[in-house]
């Protein structure tokens, strides 16, 4: 079942319960997927890829958010921002630990031979492509550096 089956299926869900801050969320997903399809040159199909990169850009946005509306002390802006981050969240793969991330980095800088920063470049390709959507660019990026310091 595609991503935006899905959505659509939890739309209606969230309708029927009269879940405002789901539907918004789902609508959020909903309106992402159809400005990805209608971007230049792409295709009707998003890939799963491209689906999970949607779908973490769209958590790193209200996380944004809601860590501005936190600081301005505004709680009331900020709740709705992270019951929709639980909401996108349910559509993405399962996230590793740091543990974890930190042992696959170490085995890709283990089979590449990088050392020093000088070859984050390789080590953060290669990881980024193994690891994919299971972990933010951020947390791999400080691991990346901190084994190779």
């Amino acid at each position: 079942m595609s991503l935006e089956t899905k959505i659509m299926d939890q739309m209606k869900e969230a309708m029927k319960a009269k879940d405002s801050v789901a539907l918004e969320a789902l609508r959020a997903i909903k309106s992402a997927i159809i400005l990805a399809k209608t971007e230049a040159g792409a295709t009707d199909v998003l890939t799963e890829d491209q689906e999970i990169k949607m779908l973490q850009r769209l958590v790193k946005m209200r996380k944004d958010s809601a860590e501005i509306f936190t600081k301005q002390n505004r709680p009331d802006l900020a709740e709705p921002e992270l019951a929709q981050i639980a909401v996108i969240e349910k559509f993405l793969p399962a996230q590793l630990s740091e543990e974890e991330v930190e042992a696959i980095i170490s085995k890709i800088i283990g089979e590449t031979g990088a050392n020093g920063i000088a070859s984050m470049g390789k080590v953060m390709g290669l990881a980024t492509s193994q690891i994919g959507g299971q972990a933010e660019g951020k947390v791999i990026s400080g691991i990346v550096k901190k084994l190779l310091a």
